[in-house]
């Protein structure tokens, strides 16, 4: 019993220590930043580290032209292993807006991320206060992921070009009242037109007179004709002044919504009366009554 308790303990131990030890980190990490300036290019800003590291105390410059490129190799355990998580993040201490900027992982984890001052948002890029960079890798399992802030990042403005401005997003809301002016009403046409057609349509009634004279019109057929089929004759002539009666109402008030359903009745009414009419003119025609 002894023996077994003194040979479980260390093991339970053992399995604790292993387990607090499993977890993600970096080696092997090289920042550089490399940019132009009018004369030609620059000095490079070389900063090596690793996961275990302390805080950089001296901010990286990142200037309008410059170009930071970060290099470093994931590990599992001291072990080199590529993470399905791995970002650097720029935080505006501020406000608290974060960038993170993803890395690009190989199966050995070699890392590398590429970040121009134009890649930042708006908000981090105007800032005055230097920026935190960390570092954030993890993946799938039980190890623990690895989070540590690495080093302040300067942003340094070109004073020469135009400073950059942030613009609010659009948003959606509650807008200001828009007062549409749609089309004038159409007006009528002037008087003295309307006039002219009038008369013209007017004086095709005595020109219809004229030509069943010439043609010898037979009028001592209507009271045969009323008396044969009075209704469908007083209809079809009814129907014929009320249509003209309609076109009136739309040229003087109405519109045409109010017309159609009108005409549409009118020219039905026209239709069947108007059949039923000429079947008795044509019975007269064919007792050879002309």
């Amino acid at each position: 019993m002894r023996f077994l308790s003194s040979f479980v303990t260390p093991l339970l131990l053992a399995a604790g220590a292993a387990q607090a030890a499993s977890s993600w980190g970096f080696d092997d990490a090289k920042l550089t930043v490399t940019g132009k300036k009018p004369g030609g290019s620059k000095e490079k800003d070389v900063r090596e580290f690793d996961g275990k590291s302390p805080f950089l105390s001296e901010p990286v410059k990142f200037d309008t032209t410059d170009t930071f490129k970060l290099k470093l190799k994931t590990q599992e355990n001291g072990k080199g292993k590529r993470a399905h998580q791995a970002f650097l993040v720029f935080r505006e201490p501020t406000s608290g807006l974060e960038a993170p900027f993803p890395l690009t992982v190989k199966d050995s984890g070699k890392a590398t991320v590429e970040i121009k001052q134009s890649d930042l948002p708006i908000q981090l890029a105007v800032s005055n206060t230097p920026l935190k960079a960390s570092l954030v890798i993890a993946s799938f399992g039980s190890s623990q992921g690895f989070q540590k802030e690495i080093f302040d990042v300067q942003v340094i403005r070109d004073p020469i070009s135009a400073p950059a401005t942030y613009e609010k997003p659009l948003r959606y809301g509650k807008l200001q009242e828009i007062h549409h002016i749609f089309r004038a009403d159409p007006k009528s046409p002037p008087k003295i037109v309307s006039l002219v057609f009038v008369l013209a349509i007017l004086a095709t009634i005595p020109s219809l007179f004229i030509s069943w004279v010439v043609l010898g019109g037979n009028i001592s057929h209507l009271p045969k004709a009323l008396s044969a089929a009075p209704v469908a004759h007083g209809v079809f002539f009814g129907s014929l002044i009320a249509m003209e009666a309609a076109f009136y109402a739309y040229y003087a008030s109405w519109n045409l919504f109010q017309l159609l359903p009108v005409a549409g009745i009118i020219g039905t009414t026209t239709f069947l009366s108007g059949t039923k009419a000429l079947g008795e003119v044509q019975s007269r025609r064919l007792a050879g009554e002309r």
